[in-house]
């Protein structure tokens, strides 16, 4: 009979995976590195798609709760040029498909459906090791241990519990995006605000482009993204945030002030996201007592289903355990059975979405996409 079962990582899946195993009366422990739920902000939005994130809410038992965090309105979608005109604009048609919602707000609501306890915050792994019997013992920074009967690696793209299955280590995709947010934008941006409208809006040529969000908040987040080598990057100080955001608004030079505004002027400090990937079909041999989820598994470039993978991700092995709790091989052979196949189609997609929206043909692909949803009502989209 299944014990415990020790999750590494308090993000999406980890959590899910938590609230279902607990609605089935099974002892789960999350551990995660940061020292509390709100000690930084979560990111920015996440259009949970019907058939995996929201599918996961739903097995979770916390549809009702999602529904009332939905960014209403968010889903319009705006593509401009260089000079800040308008080539489409598609409004939010109340589709819920794929609304748009905060991943703070869906983490949180994941944290409050579990047992006080479940979560133990301030516990960065530094070593998971086998004990015999499928168990592991994990060793935390602070000194602390614990021996899990199963463990669950969902501690991202850097996952140190991964060892125990598989040698690959995440290589550089080639692009990276520059993260910077503008508060109160209505009346300390309001050109700002104009231009982006109550949605995304994309502004993209080969290589580079923005992609801002009109965030819940009177927030205007901006991803910009750049398609250079680690190397560029690494030769910016990021410390130094006046520096940063000059250096990578240089890249933009001869754009719309408005669109330079998404960096110039943001007033977070701007921060660098590398983009790492696993192979598409990575997969391991089965090695008793553990598994991964999420990033940790199958981490690749952002297409649009990475949150939403982790989410189903977890949900699905916390009803495979659940299944078999005598079992635990036989539930681990079964979650990983579906989630590899799966995962392989996602990377696929993901890396098809990316050169569509961003390559060499940049901004055609979005053009088109957006135009024809446009054309087909209740439509969605990859993002």
């Amino acid at each position: 009979m299944t014990s415990s079962v020790s999750i590494i990582g308090a993000g999406l899946g980890g959590l899910t995976l938590a609230r279902i195993l607990h609605l089935h009366n099974i002892p789960a422990t999350v551990y995660e590195a940061e020292k509390s739920a709100g000690v930084r902000t979560q990111g920015g939005q996440l259009d949970l798609h019907e058939e995996d994130g929201q599918l996961a809410l739903e097995m979770a038992g916390l549809t009702e709760e999602y529904r009332s965090i939905i960014h209403r309105g968010g889903g319009a979608r705006r593509v401009v040029d260089e000079q800040g005109r308008v080539v489409v604009d598609r409004p939010d048609d109340g589709s819920l498909a794929r609304p748009e919602t905060l991943r703070g707000d869906i983490r949180r609501i994941l944290l409050a459906s579990l047992p006080p306890g479940t979560v133990r915050w301030d516990k960065k792994l530094v070593s998971a090791t086998p004990v015999g019997d499928g168990r592991h013992q994990v060793s935390f920074v602070d000194g602390s241990s614990a021996v899990s009967d199963v463990l669950v690696g969902a501690d991202g793209v850097w996952s140190k519990v991964r060892a125990l299955l598989s040698d690959e280590r995440p290589v550089y995709s080639g692009m990276s995006y520059v993260d910077t947010c503008l508060h109160d934008v209505d009346t300390a941006h309001p050109r700002v605000a104009g231009l982006v409208g109550n949605g995304a809006l994309y502004a993209l040529v080969p290589g580079k482009g923005f992609l801002a969000h009109r965030e819940a908040g009177d927030v205007v987040h901006t991803y910009v993204v750049l398609h250079r080598p680690v190397e560029w990057f690494d030769a910016i100080d990021f410390t130094d945030a006046p520096a940063a955001k000059a250096r990578v608004a240089a890249e933009f030079d001869g754009w719309a002030p408005e669109l330079l505004a998404l960096i110039t002027d943001g007033e977070s400090a701007p921060v660098l996201r590398s983009i790492y990937e696993l192979p598409d079909d990575h997969r391991w041999d089965r090695a008793p007592g553990v598994t991964l989820l999420g990033d940790a598994a199958h981490a690749t470039v952002p297409g649009g289903d990475g949150a939403n993978l982790a989410m189903l991700d977890g949900a699905e092995l916390g009803t495979a355990i659940a299944a078999h709790p005598d079992d635990i091989e036989r539930a681990l052979t079964d979650y990983e059975s579906g989630m590899f196949p799966r995962s392989h189609k996602a990377a696929a997609a993901a890396h098809r979405t990316i050169d569509f929206i961003f390559g060499a043909n940049a901004p055609t692909g979005v053009i088109s996409l957006f135009s024809e949803a446009a054309r087909s009502p209740g439509s969605s989209e990859h993002r």
